[in-house]
């Protein structure tokens, strides 16, 4: 089952920090086979407020998610980010092609 890490990021300091982190991101993803979905961009917003940048990445599974994230290479990057923005990073799994709303009901 797919797997999103999820960043929704606010008072982001867009600083040399920020430009290495983006700079450095991809080369992290790239062992893991974690691609963007969302990477910012302005959200039409069709109720309550987001004043965020929504961020998701995809991996194949929960596991490389993991990895990704605990990975070398992504802490050593990590304090770009961390120092320099606010808000919750996640991990979430994602639902199969058969999924449908009341199956949260279990």
């Amino acid at each position: 089952m797919k797997a999103y890490a999820i960043g929704q990021l606010h008072n982001v300091n867009m600083g040399d920090a920020i430009l290495m982190y983006l700079k450095s991101i991809d080369t992290t993803l790239a062992p893991f086979g974690g691609r963007f979905i969302i990477h910012g961009g302005a959200p039409e917003v069709l109720e309550g407020a987001f004043a965020s940048a929504l961020i998701v990445i995809e991996f194949a599974d929960m596991a490389t998610a993991r990895a990704w994230y605990r990975s070398a290479a992504y802490q050593a990057i990590l304090p770009l980010r961390a120092d320099n923005s606010e808000g919750p990073i996640f991990l979430i799994e994602g639902v199969d092609a058969e999924h449908k709303a009341i199956d949260v009901l279990g």
